[in-house]
């Protein structure tokens, strides 16, 4: 389900990416671990902002255990074709990457540590690819909902690279960008790596080993 108006993408021609379809995908009612709803309206004073980190399955088990958060889903966005399915994503044709919904509130889970978590949960600096999963569909990305969150994806960005280059690793790739469209990933992808459906399933993620500062000019916890 598109959620949002699309975003510009850099990859992929729109002309040459695949049509899509106008039928979202089903989806389930609540989150299997959380047991919240995956699809808004969610309650008043939440926030939403979409990330992706390589394979979506391991970056949304990261990102649920967060204290705060309220729900999760995986879709692809980023790109351009309409309600794309899994396997339309993975030939490189959809323009999406890999992409994870996060609600959460920002009373309890202030948007900088849900980036720290994002910055220190995946390799920011491997452009289309994380570990042995290879293509633009596994490319680092944040996708911001407000200009709060813009500038402080922009702010921990600056404030990470200048970590990595002092730890003499490479330059951060992650696409920085307002939200275009959210689509739904199909049901069995998501919450994949739930206890009770895939617990020692694949999960590609891995870190720099470089500790993100929270915020700007504010020391890491």
């Amino acid at each position: 389900m598109g959620i949002f108006s699309r975003a510009s993408h850099e990859h992929l021609d729109e002309a040459a990416a695949l049509p899509g379809r106008e039928e979202a995908v089903p989806v389930p009612e609540r989150h299997e671990v959380l047991g919240t709803p995956l699809v808004g309206p969610f309650p008043e004073g939440l926030e939403s902002i979409v990330v992706g980190m390589g394979c979506f399955w391991g970056a949304e088990r990261k990102l649920w255990q967060l204290p705060g958060v309220y729900t999760t889903a995986v879709g692809y966005a980023g790109g351009f074709t309409r309600n794309p399915t899994y396997r339309e994503t993975c030939t490189g044709r959809t323009g999406h990457t890999e992409a994870v919904l996060v609600v959460y509130d920002p009373a309890v889970l202030p948007v900088e540590q849900l980036l720290k978590a994002f910055w220190e949960g995946h390799d920011p600096t491997q452009g289309n690819r994380q570990g042995n999963d290879v293509g633009t569909q596994y490319r680092s990305a944040i996708y911001t909902t407000s200009e709060a969150q813009l500038a402080a994806a922009n702010a921990t960005r600056a404030a990470y690279q200048q970590a990595l280059s002092a730890a003499h690793k490479g330059d951060i790739t992650t696409e920085v960008a307002p939200l275009g469209d959210f689509y739904y990933a199909e049901d069995y992808h998501q919450q994949y790596l739930a206890p009770t459906k895939n617990p020692n399933g694949y999960c590609g993620l891995g870190g720099t080993g470089v500790t993100c500062p929270v915020g700007v000019g504010l020391p890491a916890d």
